[in-house]
């Protein structure tokens, strides 16, 4: 039998773990909305980083053996990755109480440009003039996408503004993100590289919990919202960070970034099926030219830097 490609392996499990985000963010996410987006953002982190703790204890072994950039690329990760990234996006997806999730979640898929954009700045890579043409076209996709061919209305659409930001405040901890997990996943496995993101970001969360007085939030968690956290846990939270961890080092950048896409895809799809919502033919238009905006930025990168 013919062996199945590495590369091939490694862009299924991350458009597998593409698609666990996207069902996540219409099925499951939503039902944690009356708790406090700190709180939300620590649980979904602390629940996995202690279940992991079963199977995984060795690990603290293996950090023996950390560098100390490492261990800076690992904080950053979860700075950013986890934490800052996360608290963006669910702050976004609740102040908005998850009705137009499709756009949110497309303005989140904007990550490459501010990925692109600091792997020149910290890593000294070239940016030549195709990436910025089609970066602006981007851009320029992402606001008709929110807001159409009109100027904002800051009165009627002011929640939509806000949330808007904080999806491109997400995109941008994303993109920054990656930068980092490409130099750390390269040193370490996908289980090391998962199990301190968790545990790093649990830390980080924790202090943001404890800063903001939100652990009365334990008192109100529902059964079925605990029952959602678990969910989470082993499905669309850790279990598709192993996947995405395990196809990142099985495939070159510019090929993840296009498995990703599978995120927003699956997102419209399964907004459509389970809440009805459908783009207008503005978005729709603004969506395709975004994501192609985005597919040919990553490939004239790419093509840079060979």
């Amino acid at each position: 039998m013919q062996k199945i490609p590495a590369s091939w392996m490694g862009g299924l499990a991350i458009s597998f773990a593409a698609i666990l985000w996207g069902l996540d963010g219409v099925v499951l996410t939503p039902g944690l909305r009356p708790l406090d987006t700190g709180f939300v953002v620590m649980m979904l982190h602390f629940i996995p980083f202690v279940i992991m703790n079963i199977f995984l204890y060795k690990e603290y072994g293996v950090a023996r053996s950390f560098t100390a950039n490492q261990w800076m690329n690992l904080f950053l990760i979860a700075l950013f990755g986890g934490a800052a990234g996360t608290l963006f996006i669910v702050k976004a997806l609740f102040l908005l109480e998850f009705k137009p999730l499709t756009v949110v979640v497309l303005l989140q898929k904007l990550q490459p440009v501010f990925a692109i954009s600091l792997a020149a700045i910290l890593l000294k890579e070239r940016i030549n003039r195709s990436f910025i043409i089609w970066a602006s076209l981007a851009i320029f996709a992402g606001y008709t996408l929110t807001f159409g061919l009109a100027l904002p209305d800051f009165h009627t659409n002011g929640n939509t503004l806000k949330a808007s930001g904080y999806a491109i405040l997400a995109a941008a901890a994303f993109g920054s993100s990656t930068v980092f997990s490409k130099r750390a996943v390269g040193a370490m496995s996908f289980r090391t590289a998962t199990f301190f993101r968790y545990g790093l970001t649990s830390g980080i969360m924790l202090v943001y919990v404890a800063v903001n007085n939100s652990f009365a939030n334990l008192t109100q968690v529902t059964t079925l919202q605990w029952g959602i956290f678990l969910i989470i846990a082993f499905t669309t939270g850790s279990g598709a960070i192993f996947l995405y961890y395990m196809g990142l080092i099985r495939v070159k950048a510019m090929l993840a970034t296009m498995c990703e896409l599978f995120f927003p895809i699956s997102a419209v799809i399964f907004d459509y099926l389970i809440n009805g919502a459908v783009l207008t033919t503005v978005q729709w238009i603004s969506a395709i030219i975004m994501v192609g905006a985005i597919i040919k930025l990553t490939i004239s990168n790419k093509s840079s830097e060979s």
